[in-house]
């Protein structure tokens, strides 16, 4: 990939993972901006959206590691949560308008109650969303909808719930701990919590404490992020992916980044799945998949089958970049 350009003629220098230990009040795009801007890199992006509400750990994708996302972003997350019993708002956190109190609801639930609730809601494979969310159904986005005063059915969800245990009971309230797929909502477990009790429940506090390899101790807090810091803490691609790697002489990489077929002598050993072909210092030429199957697709092929090349990246190798 050319290093992109932003319509100021910026070019980016910095390909990597920033772990950003997002604040409370700010949407992740916000922080993605902030960082943009703190950094001066063209492009930008995080591998999975935290509320407002949410702190903690939010990765962000600089430079030629935004073609990493869809990988990052599949990968699964873990969470602290804060919950109240007795209370549901229309964003199913407090964030949101209060639209149902049940007190005496609450106060008749047990801790013994409370943790077969929370079983039960990590024991389901199937979640709604909740009407407050980016996800889009008939072009809109639903929390576009749910501001305009209109609820619509949405389908359930296949989520995987890993882990979910109670880390503090003080009934009302309690705090646990989550770990979960792609695409699950915390403040949808608390709600499905809430209606096994029969009293509802609310979300009242969320920290993201893992996505995928990055952990709370590798974030940087938004306020300190700065250049010096980016370049100390900056996780290379290569091991934000942590995919076995093949390491290209210079002599292939034009033929890696016009998705040519590379000798087969060079991907023998490769098992089939995804992995990485590196430039002799580390960097990353592109993202490979390596299937079971005839030979035909774009890339090397041999009897283990074909590989493809799903992105190139190619930010470590300038001088063929410059001479395409």
């Amino acid at each position: 990939m050319s290093p992109r350009a932003s319509a100021r003629g910026r070019r980016d220098e910095l390909h990597g993972v920033l772990v950003v230990d997002k604040p409370r009040g700010l949407t992740s795009a916000a922080v993605v901006a902030q960082v943009r801007r703190r950094t001066r890199v063209a492009t930008a992006g995080h591998t999975g959206t935290l509320d407002p509400l949410a702190t903690g750990v939010l990765p962000v994708c600089l430079g030629a590691a935004t073609k990493l996302v869809q990988w990052l972003a599949a990968e699964d997350k873990a969470y602290d949560a804060s919950l109240e019993l007795g209370v549901e708002t229309d964003t199913l956190d407090l964030d949101g308008l209060v639209v149902r109190r049940d007190p005496e609801g609450a106060a008749r639930v047990d801790a013994r109650a409370l943790a077969a609730a929370v079983a039960a809601g990590a024991a389901r494979r199937e979640q709604v969303p909740p009407m407050f969310s980016a996800i889009k159904q008939g072009g809109v986005r639903l929390h576009e909808l749910a501001r305009a005063g209109v609820e619509v059915e949405r389908a359930p969800r296949t989520v995987e719930i890993l882990e979910a245990r109670l880390l503090e009971v003080a009934l009302p309230r309690a705090r646990l701990h989550l770990r979960a797929s792609k695409g699950t909502y915390v403040r949808s477990f608390v709600r499905d919590v809430g209606a096994e009790l029969g009293c509802g429940a609310t979300l009242t506090a969320l920290r993201r404490t893992a996505s995928g390899r990055f952990a709370e101790a590798q974030a940087v807090p938004l306020a300190e992020v700065a250049p010096e810091v980016v370049a100390a803490r900056l996780v290379t691609p290569a091991r934000a992916l942590a995919l076995p790697a093949v390491t290209v002489a210079a002599a292939h990489w034009r033929d890696v980044l016009d998705g040519r077929p590379l000798p087969a002598a060079l991907v023998a050993d490769v098992a089939p799945g995804l992995f990485q072909l590196l430039t002799p210092a580390g960097d990353v030429l592109a993202i490979c998949e390596r299937a079971p199957g005839a030979a035909g697709a774009a890339g090397a092929a041999g009897e283990g089958g074909a590989v493809v090349y799903p992105r190139v990246l190619a930010y470590g190798a300038p001088d063929v970049q410059r001479s395409r």
